[in-house]
């Protein structure tokens, strides 16, 4: 019997990565397609039932993607960048993702403030837009066979507008009324398929402070899509933050529903007056979408009893606050876990019961609980009580270092350390470099995962490691590469390395969210107090640099990218947890650089995307996240050399914020963006020096040396030559060992070239 809940969406990748598994498998011709969207289709009946099951009401299709739902609503429109105009159906779809042998990939970029990636849209006043409402059309029917009524998911129009860019510079709202009649003629197809359609239409752009422009769009565009069809119940759903000012339009459309995240949008109580003085259904995110710390369900029924004195409760339905995209799967293969720990704990399909129990005592009473729901209130209410009281989560000599802790930048101002660095470390012009790890081979993963398991010794893991880091410094100096990385064989995440020798993380064995396409990473989950025993990287750095006389950087991540990347405690502060971490990498830095390596680059890979949606929050999150950089290599000398990387970021608008983290190198992700994104460090005058990834890792393709001196000249336009660095644009650890090679060989000798046409 299902009860009044609503998922917003739910992971697609599979409760085994079987989605990554088969993709990777057709895209090295080891299957065929036919084989994918079986697998997909297996998925999505599993992903089905398993909701029914948990009795929710609300079940999405079209929530599904082989790649990303942007790119499908590409897909759905026709909009079709011109290079890839003369593809078709499963080539087309992931020559556009990935890109291919003739042509580079289109744009990622982080979706709001998660890692998940998006595709990014390419747009121009001269493309012919056209309904292609197959894949809608086909999962609706698909999942009504197994007997199962969903709503129907689809990014919104304002947001695929607002998360587009414009290939022929204009401004992409200019398309509204191209873009709008297929949305329409959309719906108009959808309301032939039953009697009664619940179409979910994902609006998270309302969510930023948006301009004039955007905001007098919601009315007119609703107006039309909600007056559609008689049998059609649109409900506008945003998430991450509050929508406040389109909530105060929408509620004058003919929409059935909104759906707000009361999480992380707190300030949406104030649209609750609104809402009730409306016809509106309210559909209230309570159960976390983005985390994965137990419900505090007493908690969740006080919050919605508060609604419910505003709202009449009928008008009211259980949510998700999100899509449950950005959680792991399920528990169920989590069996090497502290079992206290695990307690604390919720994934996806945990989540479902959560929102079945929280719905059932919200609208029946707690008398309506029967068996294992009875059972799951009492475990939950024992758990929370567990968490809050556990001494394991407080440790006071952490507490009291931080407190006292008054290190909060290092020695000397730039323009005196990179003559001082520059004199003793004696690089070129358009020094080239990686940006940290190397391709990760079966027999690297193997060996770690046999030395977790005990399958094999100390020894022979090391051994295993040191002749893979050998192998990386031997290709490195026979390509000429001039700055060296050990390669990171002994990492298995950038993230999840360095949270395995910090006391405060513990680890999941199955706790897979996706990032992009087939993409997966495996979030540590940070519950208590965060402190270093000892080294984390120094033996395996000082290793490599003793097989070497070129210089060796040490590599490690940042306190903002471990936390953002991390699932953190919600029980203290971010900015909290992002010092402790900080002031632990410190330490490491000092043990580093007493060793003799004299470059550290200190990945803040998330910095922007963990930037808050809401200009006013903004000066707060850049104060910590700065400040606890500036802790992280504190103890770094005059002499040592900080380099940093940062992904996938839009800088315009954070420059100044990047200036004051005060590296003395950074590089950047600009290869599916050209020199764009250099500009700015051009318009500012951007003193430290520069690293722009001159091609796309995340795409297979190697390009050719003239189209590595292209992208170089390009960057030569914006800035000289003594402030760049060559590199990729981010680590190579996802891609094979002969394209790998082949990109880097052409990568130091476009650089060769350029330097000698340059004198």
């Amino acid at each position: 019997m299902s009860v009044n809940s609503y998922v917003v969406g739910f992971p697609r990748i599979g409760e085994q990565r079987e989605l990554k598994k088969v993709l990777e498998s057709f895209w090295t011709k080891n299957c065929s397609f036919d084989k994918v969207k079986k697998v997909a289709s297996k998925l999505k009946k599993r992903h089905w039932e398993y909701q029914k099951e948990a009795g929710i009401k609300y079940i999405s299709s079209n929530d599904f993607s082989l790649y990303d739902n942007i790119l499908d609503t590409c897909i759905m429109l026709n909009a079709i960048p011109k290079r890839f105009r003369s593809l078709k159906d499963e080539e087309l779809y992931f020559s556009m993702a990935r890109g291919n042998d003739s042509s580079v990939a289109m744009e990622m970029t982080k979706w709001f403030n998660t890692n998940y990636h998006y595709i990014v849209p390419e747009l121009s006043l001269e493309d012919e837009y056209k309904l292609n409402a197959t894949k809608i059309i086909d999962e609706y029917k698909e999942a009504k066979k197994l007997g199962i009524k969903t709503k129907i998911n689809i990014i919104g129009p304002l947001t695929f507008l607002g998360l587009s860019k414009r290939v022929d510079n204009g401004d992409v709202f200019e398309l509204h009324s191209k873009i709008l009649p297929i949305y329409k003629e959309l719906i108009q197809e959808i309301s032939k398929l039953d009697d009664e359609i619940f179409i979910q239409i994902d609006e998270p752009i309302f969510v930023k402070d948006n301009d004039s422009n955007l905001l007098n769009l919601i009315k007119p565009t609703y107006d039309c899509l909600a007056n559609i069809a008689q049998n059609i119940k649109i409900i506008v759903t945003t998430y991450f933050e509050h929508s406040n000012e389109a909530t105060n339009i929408l509620v004058n459309t003919p929409i059935w529903a909104l759906g707000l995240d009361f999480l992380y949008g707190k300030e949406n109580i104030k649209s609750l007056d609104a809402i009730a003085n409306s016809d509106k259904k309210l559909i209230a995110g309570v159960v976390d979408g983005r985390n994965i710390w137990i419900n505090d369900i007493q908690k969740t029924l006080l919050l919605l009893t508060e609604f419910s004195k505003r709202i009449k409760k009928e008008n009211i339905i259980i949510s998700t606050s999100c899509s449950l995209l950005h959680t792991p799967f399920t528990l169920k293969y989590e069996e090497k876990l502290d079992e206290e720990i695990k307690s604390w704990l919720s994934y996806a399909w945990e989540k479902l019961q959560e929102l079945r129990v929280i719905s059932k005592i919200f609208f029946e009473g707690v008398i309506s609980l029967k068996n294992k729901d009875l059972i799951h209130y009492e475990k939950n209410i024992y758990a929370n009580y567990s968490r809050r009281s556990s001494l394991r989560i407080n440790d006071k000599k952490v507490q009291k270092r931080i407190k006292e802790f008054k290190n909060y930048s290092r020695q000397g101002e730039f323009e005196e350390r990179i003559k001082l660095q520059k004199e003793l470390l004696k690089y070129k012009n358009l020094a080239t470099t990686t940006i940290g790890s190397f391709p990760q081979t079966p027999e690297i993963r193997n060996s770690r995962r046999d030395f977790k398991k005990a399958y094999i010794s100390k020894e022979q893991y090391e051994k295993d490691m040191k002749e893979y880091i050998d192998y990386c410094i031997a290709f490195q100096e026979e390509c000429g590469l001039e700055i060296l990385v050990h390669g990171e064989p002994e990492r298995n995440d950038m993230v999840e390395y360095f949270g395995e020798q910090l006391n405060g993380f513990a680890f999941s064995q199955n706790g897979w969210v996706q990032s992009y396409g087939s993409r997966c990473v495996k979030p540590p989950f940070i519950y208590g107090d965060v402190s270093r025993e000892k080294p984390m990287t120094v033996d395996w750095i000082t290793y490599a640099q003793s097989k070497t006389d070129k210089i060796i950087k040490g590599m490690l991540t940042g306190p903002v990218t471990i936390l953002n990347w991390s699932f953190v405690r919600d029980d203290i502060q971010r900015s909290e947890v992002s010092k402790q971490i900080a002031v632990a990498l410190s330490d490491e830095i000092d043990d580093l650089q007493k060793e003799g390596i004299k470059i550290i680059q200190v990945d803040e890979a998330a910095f922007k995307e963990g930037y808050p949606l809401r200009t006013k929050k903004i000066k707060d999150y850049e104060s910590w996240a700065v400040r606890d950089f500036k802790i992280s290599v504190s103890t770094a000398y005059k002499k040592t050399q900080i380099h940093t990387h940062m992904c996938y970021s839009q800088f315009n608008d954070i420059i100044k914020t990047i200036e004051e983290m005060d590296a003395d190198v950074i590089s950047i992700e600009t290869a599916r963006s050209g020199n764009e994104l250099l500009k700015i460090f051009k318009e500012v005058g951007y003193k430290q020096e520069v690293g722009p990834g001159i091609y796309d890792i995340h795409s297979p393709r190697v390009p050719s040396v003239e189209e590595m001196k292209t992208q170089i000249k390009l960057l030569l336009e914006v800035l000289p030559k003594e402030q760049l660095w060559i590199n990729p644009d981010c680590g190579l650890k996802t891609r094979k060992w002969p394209e790998t090679k082949q990109s880097l060989i052409n990568m130091v000798e476009a650089v060769k070239q350029i330097r000698k046409e340059n004198g």
